[in-house]
């Protein structure tokens, strides 16, 4: 017997930070390693962990980089880009907040940041192809979604725009990974245009069902949407090559629904949670992923607005092991088995020649 799912493995983005052992490589790779994890999904943003411009050019820098893994017992997952990925489609009204996210030279200069993120882009490809990995995990983003709910009514043809550009925008990319075998692993979240099932249907057709074009699953955001998080991977199971490992837990009120009335998260209806505080079905999603045949990893994403990170990492670890399936490789009825031939089969149905 053998598990498909690779992990337990956890997301560092939420975790790095200006202080030891958060913030390097070797240091936060064997925080991980001890805790029991043997992966880590990089944010290829964070220079305090990773040199994602190096990365891009050097097999000696990807060497040391995977050697210093390996000494801490942990292997690279993924490398994330969804800061870079939001910042491909940006519509004006998150100009100011998005900023953020890029470089002081780019700020309050939009097609300069977005020509900045179509680089960063590129360079995680080619990371990705000298580190031996096969997926990065992004967002798309977002040029639709402040016109999410139609009041004022939409103009028509806005949304057909929006994603146009979108693919516009991504379609060349998704190209360049294809050449560098690399899948785009889209996270699907409020926020992004893309943020559930029809949506990414939508940006699929865009770019001509691209075969690099590809979803991060994660259930935490359809717990918040009220979307139905197992049957999501009965549909799309062919396109999930990338899996966050994050609760959550929706419970409303007469006062409050999906859309929390700008409550903080500690107030709001729909709230991120750690590994078994919350509602999801993680023995559900499991058992799915394995029956489809998902092989890569199990990724935590820490987002709890309760439980500490450090009580959630140490959590993480051995809930996610705990729930990955050893495949078996036998039926449970084989013990009655038995040869037969075709004569036999149609007796017992009672066909006569």
């Amino acid at each position: 017997m053998a598990a498909l799912i690779k992990g337990p493995a956890i997301f560092l983005a939420q975790f790095a930070g200006d202080s030891a052992p958060f913030n390097s490589l070797p240091a936060i790779a064997q925080w991980a390693g001890d805790l029991g994890y043997k992966g880590i999904q990089v944010p290829s943003w964070d220079n305090r962990l990773f040199d994602l411009e190096t990365a891009a050019v050097s097999d000696a820098y990807c060497d040391e980089v995977k050697g210093i893994c390996a000494e801490a017992g942990v292997v690279i997952t993924e490398l994330s880009t969804h800061l870079q990925g939001q910042l491909v489609a940006v519509n004006p009204a998150y100009d100011v907040p998005f900023d953020a996210f890029a470089p002081e030279a780019v700020r309050n200069h939009p097609k300069a940041r977005q020509a900045w993120a179509v680089e960063q882009i590129k360079l995680a490809g080619d990371a990705s192809r000298r580190l031996g990995l096969n997926v990065t995990v992004s967002f798309p983003g977002s040029l639709a979604f402040p016109y999410l709910y139609p009041w004022p009514q939409r103009p028509a043809g806005l949304i057909e725009e929006a994603f146009t550009e979108l693919a516009k925008r991504w379609q060349p990319l998704m190209d360049y990974y294809d050449e560098r075998g690399v899948d785009m692993a889209f996270e699907i979240h409020p926020g992004e245009d893309v943020f559930d099932g029809i949506t990414f249907e939508m940006f699929l057709e865009k770019v001509n069902n691209h075969p690099r074009c590809t979803i991060n699953y994660d259930p935490s955001h359809f717990v918040l949407q009220q979307l139905d998080y197992l049957a999501f991977i009965d549909i799309y199971h062919e396109r999930i090559s990338a899996l966050h490992i994050k609760d959550a837990e929706f419970n409303p009120t007469g006062r409050q629904g999906v859309y929390s009335g700008y409550q903080p998260w500690i107030n709001r209806a729909g709230r991120f949670r750690s590994l078994g505080d919350g509602q999801v079905d993680f023995g559900g999603i499991f058992s799915k992923m394995a029956q489809y045949g998902y092989d890569s990893w199990a990724v935590l994403e820490w987002e709890c607005c309760i439980k500490s990170p450090q009580q959630g990492a140490a959590e993480g670890a051995p809930f996610i092991a705990k729930h990955i399936i050893q495949v078996t490789d036998k039926a449970f009825d084989d013990f009655a088995g038995g040869s037969t031939d075709r004569a036999a089969l149609r007796q017992m149905m009672g066909i006569v020649d």
